[in-house]
């Protein structure tokens, strides 16, 4: 079985002195591609590097709301050039999105309407951050409507909310929250959607698996992840199933 993790963050520092070992080993193990977000202006000029030296990884370019204060309004304009200059090298727009643990809500919703903007104008998919934002997210989508889908990074919502999304053209993005029994909700959300609207994801090194708290996350779970969702969804057939994931996850970013 073949995997792609849609969302890892490869360059970060903590794996300064293993990327390599560490996507060979991946490989070995069946995760073949990976998908790795921008976060901030600086850093999606530092992924194009990234992408040369690995084949296997795949770029987008975004403001993370999460590093708010490194961004300002200039920044806008400068990824909208440098996205246009490198559009054959990105597969998204993101990560960008909502997140209500972070101050000044119109400044993120300025720049993540931007992007929607810049995805529209560049006919890429959006990778959706979210934390108790769905609601202004969909407020979002009314003013200005992605048109060309994406993911919604680590979905955790009701069903209702999931359906939104799907309606949107979004796939969700699974990872590490359903190793966790505790996760009741999200996990029955998960094994009442059909897998063509589902991605993997680890979200490395953060979002670390069941049983593996306190340990740098690696795109090596995503083996996890998936015999995770297999447990919720017992009807499906193995094989059918990762076939279906990875080319939903092939499909989104035309990978």
């Amino acid at each position: 079985m073949q995997f792609i993790d849609s969302h890892c963050h490869l360059d970060f520092s903590e794996f300064d002195s293993n990327r390599e070992s560490l996507i060979n080993e991946c490989v070995a193990k069946g995760v073949n591609q990976f998908v790795v977000p921008g976060i901030t202006l600086a850093q999606s000029h530092t992924l194009i590097k990234l992408k040369a030296t690995y084949p296997s990884i795949k770029i987008a370019a975004g403001l993370h709301p999460y590093f708010l204060e490194q961004h300002n309004e200039s920044h806008i304009e400068a990824l909208f050039e440098f996205a246009t200059a490198n559009k054959h090298q990105l597969v998204a727009i993101g990560e960008c999105g909502l997140d209500r643990s972070i101050e000044n809500l119109p400044k993120q919703t300025y720049l993540f309407e931007q992007q929607i903007g810049l995805s529209n104008e560049l006919n890429l998919p959006l990778i959706v951050h979210h934390r108790q934002s769905h609601d202004l997210i969909a407020q979002s989508f009314k003013r200005c409507k992605p048109k060309n889908g994406g993911v919604i990074h680590a979905f955790s919502g009701s069903l209702q909310q999931a359906q939104y999304y799907i309606k949107q053209g979004f796939k969700l993005g699974i990872g590490g929250v359903i190793t966790y029994d505790r996760a009741v909700k999200t996990r029955a959300v998960i094994a009442a959607i059909e897998p063509e609207h589902l991605v993997l994801e680890t979200d490395s090194p953060s979002m670390p698996l069941s049983g593996h708290q306190g340990e740098v996350n690696t795109p090596l779970h995503i083996p996890d992840v998936f015999n995770a969702l297999c447990d919720l969804k017992p009807h499906s057939e193995r094989g059918a199933l990762a076939k279906q994931l990875y080319d939903s996850c092939s499909d989104v970013f035309c990978i």
